[in-house]
């Protein structure tokens, strides 16, 4: 028994070592990825185009930003902002976009049934299909917790894998 446990624990720690290997050494991105960027700008100019004005409220965030949000409403003042620690979110790799509306008088609102383009159908959900043409994939979408403001583009890279140095190429 003592044994089995023994290679059992070297097992672990040798996981942990060669997965700490399996790490490049690549900084951390310091702005939006330039796809994520030209991609934001053409979703501001084609919801223009169809009456409705949106807002970009977060893009690219540091990771020491990422631990201040996720600070709050846990060991800080404030709601819960993210479910998420620095480095765990796309917004830290410049890959994430968070929206709103914004209306004619200025004020900027998260209202998803809103329809001042009076088409019949919720501007919020227009930008969200102009987005998700774009390849942008919607928190609204997600399983469990809904981030309705959220837009990413992953490139097929998990969090994990961009942890681990990875990066989507720039063109």
């Amino acid at each position: 028994m003592k044994t089995i446990l023994f290679v059992l624990i070297l097992g672990v720690i040798f996981y942990f070592v060669i997965d700490e290997m399996r790490k490049k050494n690549v900084p951390m991105p310091t702005q939006l990825h330039p796809i994520v960027a030209e991609k934001r700008d053409q979703l501001i100019q084609r919801a223009a185009q169809k009456g409705i004005t949106i807002v970009i409220t977060d893009d690219f965030r540091s990771a020491e930003e990422q631990d201040e949000l996720y600070a709050r409403g846990r060991t800080e003042e404030g709601t819960v902002v993210t479910h998420v620690e620095g480095g765990e979110s796309y917004h830290n790799y410049g890959l994430a976009i968070d929206f709103a509306l914004q209306l004619k008088d200025g004020t900027v609102v998260w209202d998803l049934k809103r329809d001042d383009n009076k088409n019949g159908k919720s501007d919020w959900m227009e930008v969200v299909a102009i987005a998700k043409e774009q390849g942008f994939s919607w928190g609204g979408d997600w399983y469990g917790f809904k981030d309705y403001p959220h837009l990413e583009m992953d490139f097929g890279l998990s969090i994990r894998e961009l942890q681990y140095g990875e990066r989507p190429p720039v063109r």
